[in-house]
């Protein structure tokens, strides 16, 4: 008998090379067969000859409902401020960009939606002090969970620090308007992925200015400066020079649609999204990326140069014929950055049309389209997230499957057919050779206050 042989023993029947010797022993154990020895015998020497593989577990994550994070982080509180009860509850989403990478600090088109993914933040006024002490749940930043600062003031501004989630906390702190703020104790509770691409940090940053906005009862009039005031935290607090999509959508996303944003205008066109018959999934790489490193301000500085060469505000305003024009006058690693940019502004646009006609067809050939750009001209991808989209497109019901989020690790996200999604998840699972994480997303609303 050789690899390869099959056995068919009442209904069953076996390949001996498709199981591992625990699983082929289970089955003859099982089926009541005494030929324990004889198989033994001959899967010990195919053993020797090839390698087994055994089937992972594949499963798709059940998200913490709001509601459940709620009574999480209310436990917390009472356990880490001992006699007081919080008054105060705030949530902003996650997002997952569709398409339209690298594009919003280009001043271009993206098309996010938010996630039921949320950060929650849950609180109430010092009742006996001046210094703001607040606390994160999250497993995922180390053992340093406790930040304690006073309220910032013109004789005396908050800096940042350590640890590095705290400095999304101080830059909100440090850039709402109301002044001065009083004292306050928070807990905070997410179930957005850290280091997933799925923006943690904008969802962080809403929802402590949304909690500030109950703590002071001084509510933003106009949404987006209120996105703006989270962006300039990012920007001065954590050190990354991000684009506007994060805290745009995760402030003014609206349940069953995506949002094309037009990051020059900052300008919002909702597009439906509520189609039962197609799902987003998101594919976790479970590879950790941080981007505050020289990789995302070193794009920034190339794409800036590009539309320098080219003379114009940024490249936005740039064709690809003003790009082949100047190519000789910028290296080739700058021409790549901005041809994709220039794409992909271009690609956005035509995939937004797409999903209004519910041409789901066309703007799966764009997801992929984005990803061949983002891996090959933009050059932030990686072999994780290219093994998930190369496995996903070999999919039967699979549209289209993309990097999503600024790169470097992270999620992929794929639209399918709702009817194939168990068939992908496992196809995928036996494919990676990490250990992915999956979600079905669905178009979630943006920031808000909770009563207590």
């Amino acid at each position: 008998m050789t690899a390869g042989s099959v056995f068919t023993f009442r209904a069953y029947k076996f390949r001996i090379n498709d199981f591992s010797l625990v699983a082929a022993v289970y089955e003859f154990v099982a089926s009541g067969f005494c030929k324990v020895r004889q198989l033994l015998s001959t899967l010990v020497g195919n053993l020797t000859k090839q390698k087994f593989r055994v089937p992972k577990m594949n499963a798709i994550a059940d998200c913490p409902t709001e509601n459940e994070l709620i009574s999480k982080a209310k436990s917390g509180f009472q356990e880490l401020f001992p006699g007081e009860n919080p008054s105060i509850i705030a949530s902003a989403p996650g997002r997952v960009n569709l398409i339209g990478e690298h594009t919003d600090y280009n001043d271009g088109f993206v098309l996010p939606m938010a996630l039921p993914m949320t950060t929650v933040v849950i609180g109430n006024k010092a009742a006996v002090t001046d210094k703001c002490t607040v606390y994160t749940l999250s497993d995922a930043v180390g053992s340093n969970r406790q930040i304690i600062f006073t309220t910032p003031s013109i004789e005396s501004e908050l800096k940042p620090g350590e640890p590095k989630w705290g400095n999304y906390v101080k830059g909100v702190v440090a850039n709402f308007p109301f002044k001065p703020l009083p004292a306050f104790n928070a807990v905070i509770i997410s179930s957005v992925p850290l280091g997933g691409g799925l923006s943690s940090s904008a969802s962080l940053e809403v929802a402590m200015y949304t909690f500030l906005e109950s703590l002071t009862c001084v509510r933003a009039t106009d949404l987006k400066q209120k996105a703006l005031a989270c962006q300039k935290a990012e920007h001065d607090y954590a050190g990354m020079p991000c684009g506007i999509m994060d805290q745009f959508i995760s402030t003014m996303a609206e349940q069953g649609k995506a949002l094309l944003i037009d990051c020059e205008s900052m300008q919002g066109i909702y597009v439906p999204l509520s189609d039962p018959n197609v799902v987003v999934l998101i594919t976790n790489s479970n590879i950790r990326h941080e981007l505050t490193g020289s990789e995302y301000p070193t794009r920034k500085r190339q794409c800036m140069e590009a539309a320098a060469i080219m003379k114009k505000k940024s490249l936005r305003s740039a064709s690809m014929e003003d790009l082949n024009t100047n190519k000789d006058a910028m290296s080739d690693v700058v021409f790549k950055r901005a041809r994709h940019v220039i794409g992909e502004i271009e690609r956005t646009q035509q995939a937004a049309k797409a999903l209004q006609q519910s041409n789901y067809v066309e703007f799966g050939k764009l997801m992929v389209q984005s990803h061949n750009s983002l891996q090959n001209d933009y050059e932030v991808s990686c072999a994780e997230l290219d093994e998930l989209v190369a496995a996903a497109l070999e999919c039967e019901g699979v549209l289209g499957s993309r990097m999503t989020g600024g790169g470097f690790g992270g999620c992929t996200v794929t639209l399918l057919y709702a009817k194939y999604v168990q068939d992908v998840v496992n196809y995928i699972t036996n494919k990676y050779s990490g250990n992915a994480t999956f979600y079905i997303a669905t178009a979630s609303s943006g920031a808000h206050e909770i009563k207590i």
